[in-house]
């Protein structure tokens, strides 16, 4: 039977489309009118040609975290001579415009859509467009066309088990399911089976797409977000172990670079591709902060280059991070001075780091004879693992990356806390082939020879969740629109749920400051700076009055967020600051990427006053979204800023100065509008994923393909890589100031 065009049946309320509707106030005539609650709804999706390959049948099926909820289905006229590309086009076309009808019908949010891997191969960008345009996370299942039963154990009937891994595809391991052609009857037509014999029952797209948005809803977790995933020997298997497409389009990642960048990166691909070459990244935890950020974001672009490339981390222990975020603190300077790292700390940590690095080096491991080609070690929390990878594989390169600041004035002062850390990393970290520093004044001690050092910043993915253009449907999902104060959106909801102020927008502007709860971030300087705008800013209407937002969400080796959470609302309620209280929100947020998107990219001006700073991301992301930043001369901040330009950079502490920029910035619309411009118009490519993927796969091709050992003396491996493959910067391609640069003290 030749399949038929099906609409959605269900009927969205226009009584509750009317309450849940509203509009900007006359204050805010830019703001379109929105809708302030959304449900959050899962899909699937199969597709198909069907009828003898005349027809092509997309089969969409609606779930809402518990049951289906709708279905519909619609066949174009299909020719086996007809272009691939034109067909994908319609096909990827006609799904998104569904999605955007059934989300404006019926109010709802899209998380997350199961796609068939037959359906991928006829539409393959189609899960980039889901991302990109949508906001929906794609997952990829093989799901067959004929019924499969799945295995059990022996002797246990009636239980449902799976026996497919995060490595194998869904569907690949059960066997098919096999009936009697005679006990079909009338049906086997109908069925589109018509041969004698054993037959197997054929799966219809309608059954296939609900299996696909039921097995979608198996990868999200709490508050909605996909699991984190994790495979054997603590590998952090990203994208759900390449089930979850969020970009298939090698061309997006094309667009976000200059040409240079691109034609150098691939040079490098080519030459690991060719020889084999596996890198292995090793460090402390799979989520929250910016190492984790940056890897997710590297591993998904260097498989998508079909580079081999992983990313482990060790067994999680509380006891071991509170010791490395106090010696993290101790380094920093911002510790109290008489916090020492004892011997027991030290043998903990040792027993620790041995007890996950011998998981590794064991056979069939990461570090064991076969494994990886080059090592690349993160931070002051897994340099243990330096010794014993050399006793193990002495002739595998180890590269160290830095990625906090040393503070080099201290760390030679005899008997300070700061030289007896430095001493205890040291005495590992020297035995790596090379030592990678953020490009900051004094971050890397004189104990560090100067030909082994090489300079590299932080980065951040212009095309994850942090960072991609949100439609304002979506956006409207994660902020909400709190004209009307009886519907809320996702922000809200947190907000109201941890009794907190609300942040008024789009009523209200608001300035935001995204960061750890550090003592490092500066937030007492953000919320007196604040103080002192109010002071100078006076205005009869509250409407025009804006807002201050502190936020961010920590990383599990970060056991001090809490207390400096508790200090920071002390400080607000204290007398200095508690008539401005009920305009400051200070919020933990649960790692969404695209609320803290939403959040940064609604904001009228961003902060960035920290005390002590390596290379903040941050900082790139605002400027990367056209917020005019204001932010403190420390770290790697003024490499990114450009004083005037793109945003204003500030002394530490200098609350005065950091006020009268907020009032500049926010009483002068041309200014704002001219920083916010600049600020799009120069972002440079070492700052993105594939940029900072460029310098990991030179060291690749030099340490592990040619066998190379490089003398960097200071050298920024951009300028490295970019003279080894040809490319060499061209007059006005933005990059970071190279000058004035003395990274070793």
């Amino acid at each position: 039977m030749a399949p038929s065009t099906q609409k959605f049946e269900s009927v969205p309320s226009a009584a509750l489309r009317r309450r849940l509707s509203s509009k900007a106030t006359d204050q805010k005539p830019n703001i379109a009118p929105a809708f302030t609650h959304l449900t959050p709804m899962w899909a699937g999706v199969a597709g198909s040609v069907v009828n003898n390959n005349t027809q092509y049948e997309v089969a969409i099926s609606i779930h809402d975290s518990v049951y289906n909820t709708d279905f519909a289905s619609t066949v174009f006229p299909y020719s086996p001579n007809t272009d691939g590309d034109t067909m994908s086009k319609e096909i990827e076309k006609h799904i998104l415009g569904t999605f955007r009808k059934f989300s404006n019908e019926h109010l709802c949010k899209f998380l997350g859509a199961g796609v068939t891997l037959s359906l991928l191969r006829d539409a393959p960008n189609l899960c980039t467009r889901l991302w990109l345009e949508l906001d929906i996370v794609p997952i990829v299942f093989n799901i067959k066309p004929f019924h499969t039963e799945s295995l059990t154990r022996p002797n246990i009937k009636h239980r449902i088990s799976s026996t497919t891994g995060s490595y194998v595809p869904s569907g690949a391991e059960t066997p098919t399911v096999y009936v009697e052609a005679s006990h079909l009857g009338e049906s086997a037509q109908q069925l589109g089976v018509g041969a004698s014999g054993k037959l197997p029952i054929p799966r219809t797209l309608d059954e296939q797409a609900d299996s696909a948005a039921r097995k979608c809803l198996m990868y999200f977790g709490p508050n909605n977000n996909p699991r984190l995933s994790i495979g054997p020997r603590n590998q952090v298997t990203v994208d759900a172990a390449g089930k979850i497409h969020l970009l298939d389009d090698l061309e997006e990642y094309r667009k976000s670079v200059g040409a240079g960048t691109w034609r150098a990166i691939n040079k490098l691909a080519d030459e690991l591709r060719e020889k084999n070459i596996k890198i292995g990244f090793f460090s402390s935890t799979p989520q929250g902060g910016g190492v984790a950020l940056m890897r997710h974001a590297l591993i998904r672009f260097l498989n998508l280059l079909d580079v081999d490339a992983a990313w482990y981390v060790p067994n999680p222990s509380p006891s071991v991070f509170r010791t490395t975020k106090n010696n993290h603190n101790i380094l920093q300077g911002v510790a109290p001075p008489d916090l020492r790292l004892t011997q027991e700390a030290k043998d903990n940590f040792d027993a620790w780091i041995l007890k996950n690095g011998l998981r590794w080096t064991a056979e069939g491991g990461p570090l064991a004879p076969g494994g990886v080609d080059v090592a690349f070690i993160d931070d002051p929390q897994m340099p243990g693992l330096i010794p014993l990878i050399r006793r193990t594989r002495p002739e595998l390169p180890i590269i160290y990356r830095s990625h906090i600041e040393i503070r080099s004035d201290l760390v030679h002062i005899p008997g300070s806390p700061q030289e007896e850390v430095w001493k205890y990393l040291w005495n590992n970290i020297q035995i790596a082939d090379l030592f990678i520093s953020h490009p900051v004044n004094k971050f890397v001690p004189q104990d560090v020879p100067t030909k082994n050092v090489a300079l590299l910043g932080a980065a951040t993915d212009w095309l994850d969740g942090l960072n991609k253009e949100l439609d304002p449907w979506d956006s409207a999902y994660y902020m909400g629109n709190t004209t009307d104060t009886s519907i809320s959106g996702e922000f809200r909801s947190l907000c109201i749920k941890e009794k907190m102020h609300e942040l008024n927008w789009p009523v209200r502007d608001y300035f935001i400051q995204i960061a750890r709860f550090d003592p490092a971030k500066g937030i007492p300087n953000v919320i007196d700076s604040y103080a002192r705008f109010r002071k100078l800013y006076r205005a009869t209407d509250e409407n025009d009055i804006p807002q201050l937002l502190i936020c961010g969400h920590g990383a599990v080796d970060d056991p001090d967020a809490s207390i400096i959470y508790d200090q920071v609302l002390q400080l607000i309620y204290s007398d200095q600051y508690k008539e401005y209280a009920n305009d400051i929100v200070v919020m933990r947020l649960p790692p969404s990427d695209q609320l803290l998107n939403a959040l940064m990219a609604n904001a009228k001006i961003a902060l960035q006053l920290s005390t002590r700073e390596g290379f903040e991301v941050k900082v790139s992301e605002a400027i990367h979204a056209g917020r005019p930043i204001i932010a403190s001369l420390t770290g790697g901040i003024p490499l990114q800023v450009e004083h005037g330009k793109s945003g204003f950079l500030t002394t530490p502490g200098d609350n005065a100065a950091v006020a009268q920029h907020l009032l500049d910035l926010y009483t002068d619309e041309g200014l704002w509008r001219t920083m916010s411009k600049y600020a799009k118009e120069h972002v440079s490519d070492e700052v993105g994923t594939v940029g900072n993927a460029a310098a990991w796969l030179y060291l690749a091709v030099m340490y592990g393909a040619r066998g190379t050992k490089i003398e960097p003396n200071g050298a920024w491996l951009n300028d490295m890589l970019r003279a080894e493959t040809g490319e060499p910067y061209v007059e006005g391609e933005p990059r970071l100031p190279r000058g004035h640069l003395n990274v070793q003290g």
